[in-house]
């Protein structure tokens, strides 16, 4: 029996790498990524149902019906799912040896965008950032093309800086050191 959250992910991934995509192609696909094999069964077709009507009700994906076609893509919050995912998946993190580049984000999200900024904050704990004050997070990992992504997809031009840069004072990197060591 196939499980939910393998088949939202599947879903999600699926309508990452085109704008819009045919219900049906999406099906195709998501069985053939999780089964392996072209093989839908009432099962299976329910599930995957389901599934798409969950990722509708909870705005990830949007529905587009055209004479002979009803197609899906993500929405924003769909793609901040997406982004979620591929942090916590162990096998697509980050080279964890320090490059000899740090990455800094300093980020100031006004209070009606609480939830962005929530969201934000909570995917720069995943990928090791440390908030060294009320808006600055530091991190040696390699994370910077992400949240370059992130800030094009969310339209935070003004609101994220990202900056990367071999040289930091020796005060403001041993603080950093010492938030690591906590």
């Amino acid at each position: 029996m196939l499980k939910k959250p393998g088949i939202q992910k599947a879903i999600l991934k699926t309508l990452s790498n085109k704008r819009v995509i045919p219900i049906e192609s999406i099906k195709k696909d998501v069985v053939e990524a999780i089964l392996g094999e072209d093989a839908m069964d009432s099962k299976t077709s329910y599930a995957i149902a389901r599934s798409i009507k969950n990722l509708l009700s909870d705005g990830l994906v949007e529905a587009f019906n055209s004479e002979h076609n009803q197609y899906l893509r993500l929405t924003k919050e769909g793609k901040q799912k997406l982004n979620n995912i591929a942090l916590e998946c162990e096998s697509t993190l980050v080279s964890t040896s320090w490059d000899g580049f740090w990455r800094i984000i300093i980020l100031d999200l006004p209070e009606e965008r609480k939830n962005e900024r929530e969201a934000l904050r909570y995917l720069l704990k995943k990928a090791g950032f440390i908030c060294i004050k009320n808006s600055v997070w530091i991190s040696m990992y390699p994370y910077e093309n992400l949240f370059i992504n992130i800030k094009n997809d969310l339209n935070l031009s003004s609101e994220m800086m990202i900056i990367v840069t071999e040289k930091i004072d020796k005060e403001t990197e041993k603080e950093f050191i010492s938030y690591i060591r906590k």
